[in-house]
């Protein structure tokens, strides 16, 4: 088609007026078709000229890239009219350098919804020459997840054994030892006051070191093992408000504000309220942990189609993307006494719900943890008939 429009160009002055109108017809429908093609494109696809000034912006770019409102092609950079800040300023820097950078990710919150989108940034060439740019996005998101799912079921699978006789040799010395630590105390007893003071002091060190590691090997063992939920209809807003008032006086001694936004509209879900209330209480202890000189932790529901989403988000120290790519691995923390039990625990509960979990976070910028939990569908019933089947 190019071949054959340079050469109708080079012929222009010899043609009559109906050649030139099906030339432009034709140019015309070939344009068309362009513009549908990339329309229909999953891939988003943003083009540049020379001095960074945005020409063309397909459907899916649209979609994908949180633009600025009122922008106009050609009148601004590129950067100008992207409104995600992250985004605009790889943009900006990689274009001014005039370099080209291949798969660079970004996470962007969705309405709830966290997505993975992959950047690449391409010089636009023509006739030999850079005439532009050309900035690709993809979606990702269903990727990585997949991804993230095999390597949790993989880490899971492997140390479910590991784990479970771990915790079976560690807990029979610990039964020892309590037992002889029992002993011990009886025979203290006997002793003069001074000798029987200084003695049981140690013992009950012993006795809080016991239990703890006690405690360290309930949590692995439940952790790697199935979980007995029992689904039932519930309130998930009186179930984040009962736990929210637990916590209320520990998030006031911490300096911490709490701010609330519960959908009056959420629906009854099918939930085991014992195992769900324990996983976002997991989740309110690490945003109170990330926020050591108080905050403000935001708790939220929302109705959305046949979904609920939850979200639980702090303004505290947030997470490197190290990190984040590993907090829902088992045993995996970065706390000097953690056990890496803490999100493996609220991951299996979310997905025994049949629900999805999400992070976004940005260090120093605090984390926002997305739930998202299916609307249970409602019964549906076959008309009764009462007449003959005959034909």
């Amino acid at each position: 088609m190019r071949g054959f429009v340079k050469r109708a160009i080079e012929k222009l002055s010899k043609l009559d007026d109906r050649q030139i109108e099906q030339l432009m017809q034709t140019m015309a429908l070939e344009n068309e078709r362009l513009a549908v093609v990339l329309d229909s494109m999953n891939d988003g696809v943003i083009v540049t000229n020379e001095t960074h000034r945005l020409l063309l912006v397909n459907k899916a770019a649209e979609r994908l890239i949180p633009f600025a409102p009122g922008r106009i092609i050609g009148d601004r950079s590129v950067w100008e009219v992207i409104a995600d800040e992250d985004i605009a300023e790889f943009v900006r820097r990689t274009l001014e350098s005039d370099d080209s950078v291949s798969d660079r990710e970004f996470a962007l919150d969705y309405g709830g919804a966290t997505r993975i989108l992959s950047c690449s940034i391409i010089p636009l060439v023509q006739a030999g020459h850079v005439r532009g740019n050309i900035l690709q996005v993809l979606d990702i998101s269903e990727k990585r997840g997949r991804e993230a799912r095999l390597r949790r079921a993989e880490s899971l699978a492997s140390l479910t054994t590991l784990a479970a006789g771990v915790a079976h040799e560690i807990k029979n010395p610990l039964g020892s030892i309590g037992i002889h630590t029992q002993l011990i105390a009886k025979l203290v007893r006997e002793l003069d006051e001074t000798q029987r003071s200084a003695i049981s002091g140690y013992l009950d060190v012993i006795d809080e070191e016991i239990e703890r590691l006690n405690k360290i090997v309930v949590d692995f063992l439940f952790a790697v093992r199935p979980m007995d939920i029992q689904l039932e209809s519930g309130d998930v807003n009186e179930l984040l408000r009962d736990l929210l008032n637990f916590v209320r006086f520990e998030l006031e001694q911490a300096g911490i504000d709490l701010v609330t936004d519960l959908d009056d509209g959420i629906p009854a879900l099918n939930i085991d309220a014992k195992y769900l209330k324990q996983a976002i209480m997991n989740l309110v202890k690490n945003a109170i942990a990330a926020m050591p000189d108080g905050g403000m932790l935001r708790v939220a529901t929302q109705r959305r189609g046949d979904q609920v989403v939850m979200r639980v988000s702090d303004n505290g120290s947030g997470m490197s993307d190290e990190v984040l790519s590993k907090i829902f691995e088992p045993y995996f923390t970065t706390r000097d006494f953690g056990s890496g039990i803490g999100l493996t625990l609220v991951y299996k509960v979310i997905k025994e719900h049949m629900g999805d979990i999400s992070v976004i976070s940005k260090e120093g910028h605090g984390t926002t943890f997305t739930i998202i939990l299916p609307v249970p569908q409602t019964e549906k019933h076959l008309i009764g008939w009462e007449g003959s089947n005959d034909l």
